[in-house]
């Protein structure tokens, strides 16, 4: 790491407004990590709140001619460290270039800056009948930036796709300080090496994206419906979901969430949800007419089959939507009762039942509280490991027990990571699911697009025992 703190300061201080540049440390504090519980952090040797491409690419030259490492950041709600400061870096924060250029419903497209948050796109495009699907957890406060530079997904993912399906094209900011076009604004477009899609998921580590072109969907839909199944074990519910994808029906959202999430959201909201089941599925069918009746009959028998001691076909929209609203208040009603290790492995959705039997019992053997949501009708699950705050041997045994949710949905023949990224966290896990070769594959990437080394270095294929 360069020992030039006072230097680059001094160098941005001369190119950027002087609004831009924060190095108070208390004023810095705040932007050095994201929301990864225990993922390391260094000190920045300042933030650049950049609200134009220039003053990123100022800042990039200037870090790439003094050799300092450059860090994007966007809201920080990320959970895997991707965003977290090194000792002596620039963090770069992106929040403020937050204005969307243009919805253009025609054309089926958006293009917007990194800084927009994505439930005010998409909002913004349904005001002009159009809508963006990606909705991660996260949506009222994560930007589009972080989203490409995690691949999220969301509720809805399940059919239709994640972030990486609707990115159509992107402005970066690379190497030196160049500013570059990557992709298309066309439906179609097969012209060179996909360089906008290796972007994507590239947390950071191949230059600074710092504006997005998306694709968008038609805006009206059929109502949906949805069905409720309750479930006395997570195997149980686990078998309903496996049942849904060999039944062949794919719904518009299929999510679980456990009794610890449900009594966590009902201790905080008092919304009265967790005194009737163990386990609750809750699925979404948003096809028109018969194929909708088809899917939630599908649905219903599936659950049912599975085990559920209770389901139905709700016909009260404001109790579905309290439901789904559950769902998305789960993780940060979990964070109120102590320090919160997020997992976020995905296997295939047949494997779902066995992954969430070796969950529980990982939960056994480290004396560990591990509360369990998931995007379900995808296989992405989201175990969410509670510790007390400032018990050093339960932080172990959560460590320990991350570790082999990771291990077993590797061995499940799944992957370390779904939608949250693998930035600090995962390392380990991405070099034990990818061969050398692979891996040797991703250093070329990053050493042919980023020689100096300074976008994010050691984040994702950085040592991961350092």
């Amino acid at each position: 790491m360069p020992d030039l703190p006072e230097g680059v300061v001094a160098a941005l201080r001369a190119e950027l407004p002087e609004r831009c540049l924060l190095t108070d440390p208390d004023s810095m504090a705040r932007y050095a990590h994201d929301e990864a519980e225990w993922a390391p952090h260094g000190k920045p040797a300042a933030v650049v709140r950049a609200s134009t491409t220039e003053q990123v690419a100022t800042a990039v030259r200037i870090c790439s001619r003094l050799g300092v490492p450059v860090v994007p950041r966007g809201a920080g709600t990320g959970l895997s460290g991707g965003a977290n400061a090194l000792d002596g870096c620039v963090l770069l924060s992106l929040a403020e270039m937050n204005r969307i250029v243009e919805i253009n419903p025609r054309e089926q497209l958006a293009v917007v800056q990194p800084g927009v948050v994505n439930d005010d796109l998409r909002a913004a495009c349904l005001e002009q009948g159009a809508w963006y699907p990606p909705d991660p957890a996260s949506s009222p406060w994560s930007t589009i930036g972080g989203n490409v530079a995690t691949n999220a997904g969301g509720v809805c993912c399940v059919k239709y796709g994640v972030t990486r399906d609707y990115v159509l094209g992107m402005e970066a900011v690379v190497g030196d300080g160049e500013v570059v076009r990557l992709g298309r604004r066309t439906a179609k477009g097969v012209a060179g090496y996909d360089l906008c899609g290796l972007f994507v998921g590239s947390e950071g580590t191949l230059g600074v994206i710092t504006e997005v072109t998306v694709r968008l969907l038609p805006g009206v839909r059929a109502p949906e419906r949805t069905v409720v199944g309750y479930f006395d074990t997570l195997v149980a519910a686990g078998e309903a979901v496996a049942a849904v994808a060999a039944a062949g029906v794919v719904p518009s959202a299929l999510e679980l969430l456990d009794k610890h999430c449900l009594e966590a959201v009902d201790a905080w909201k008092q919304m009265g949800l967790s005194a009737e089941a163990e386990v609750l599925l809750l699925g979404r069918s948003d096809s028109p007419g018969a194929a909708g009746d088809h899917e939630v009959e599908t649905l219903a028998r599936c659950f049912d089959q599975a085990g559920a001691t209770w389901s139905a076909v709700s016909t009260d929209q404001h109790e579905a939507d309290a439901l789904f609203q559950a769902r998305r208040l789960a993780y940060p009603a979990l964070e109120r009762l102590g320090p919160l290790l997020t997992e976020d492995v995905c296997v295939p959705r047949a494997a779902v039942p066995e992954m969430l039997a070796r969950i529980e019992a990982s939960a056994r053997r480290h004396d560990t509280h591990i509360a369990n949501i998931a995007h379900a009708g995808d296989g992405n699950l989201h175990p969410l490991i509670i510790t007390a705050a400032g018990d050093e041997e339960a932080k172990l045994r959560a460590q320990r027990a991350f570790d082999d949710i990771v291990d077993d949905a590797i061995a499940l023949g799944g992957t370390v990571t779904g939608e949250h990224g693998v930035g600090l966290l995962k390392r380990r896990g991405l070099h034990a699911e990818l061969s050398p070769a692979v891996v040797g594959m991703h250093h070329a990437v990053k050493n042919a697009l980023d020689p100096r080394g300074i976008f994010n270095p050691g984040k994702v294929f950085g040592d991961p025992g350092s």
